[in-house]
């Protein structure tokens, strides 16, 4: 893997890549686990075609009369140039700002976004001084959104990797289909918050609304206030020390940590009882016919 140059991977077509690169094209059947990345790996954690960037070098974009594409095509070029810290200044609202980033860079947005705010997004730093909509982190696999007040639903969706961090409160499904990461909401959660979890980890330092965690397959949830119900399958699970010096942790690394510490946090995990569903499929289909 090591005597593949960049300049090699960028010929590439995305299937080469991946077998150059060391990853498996596992097909996915029964329960097989589908793993992305050789855990030995000590290279490669950047895309070979991600610009180098200063993070001392900095700019600002006023996003005043420009459309999304233009503000992300001017946050792409400065990133060419070698710009490492960016700010937004008026977004006013602006839906799909800073998506798909795919490498480091400090973004800051000075004021409030609207849907899909820094979606697809895999490695740079975000801080958003102000409110986002819906969406906000979708899909994004590496490095750390932080969000000053609140957060419109969806928040998280289908994350993979990283931190996003809401010091507010946030909408309903919260982290739906969430496969991997951290997400942190600061005050209260939505209902159906968690649904269809696969991996990860969500606390939620206020109180969580219904049907929380509804078919979960896997993950965890912390919540340190009260749960309005819990969803299908969704059970809770001892706080263990290892639980408790976690959630310290991360919950101090972001300014959240609660004056009476992690000890009242309660874990809700799956129960497992959804893992045979494709053994029932077959009959339910039967049953339908």
């Amino acid at each position: 893997m090591a005597s593949v140059s960049d300049a090699e991977l960028k010929k590439m077509t995305q299937e080469e890549r991946v077998t150059a690169l060391g990853m498996r094209t596992e097909q996915l059947t029964g329960k097989s686990l589908y793993v992305e990345f050789d855990p030995d790996a000590e290279e490669r954690f950047t895309y070979p075609w991600a610009p180098d960037v200063d993070f001392n070098k900095r700019t600002e974009i006023d996003c005043d009369g420009k459309t999304v594409t233009e503000v992300n095509s001017n946050i792409r070029e400065l990133m060419r140039e070698g710009y490492g810290t960016i700010v937004l200044q008026n977004p006013r609202g602006m839906h799909s700002v800073g998506v798909g980033i795919l490498s480091k860079l400090n973004l800051i947005i000075e004021g409030s976004t609207g849907y899909f705010t820094t979606g697809l997004i895999d490695g740079p730093n975000v801080r958003i001084n102000g409110r986002v909509g819906w969406s906000c982190g979708e899909n994004m696999m590496s490095g750390t959104i932080m969000i000053e007040k609140n957060a419109g639903s969806t928040f998280g969706a289908a994350i993979r990797g990283g931190d996003l961090v809401c010091r507010g409160s946030v909408g309903s499904r919260t982290g739906i289909d969430q496969k991997g990461g951290t997400i942190i909401v600061g005050g209260d959660t939505g209902a159906l918050s968690g649904f269809m979890m696969q991996r990860g980890r969500m606390v939620v330092c206020g109180n969580a609304g219904k049907n929380l965690g509804d078919s979960m397959y896997d993950g965890t949830i912390y919540v340190g206030g009260e749960i309005k119900s819990l969803g299908v399958d969704a059970v809770e699970a001892e706080l263990t020390e290892l639980d408790k010096k976690w959630l310290t942790r991360k919950l101090t690394q972001y300014g959240l940590m609660p004056e009476k510490g992690v000890d009242h946090f309660t874990k809700v995990v799956a129960g497992k009882m959804l893992w045979n569903y494709d053994n029932l499929e077959p009959s339910e289909k039967k049953l339908i016919l």
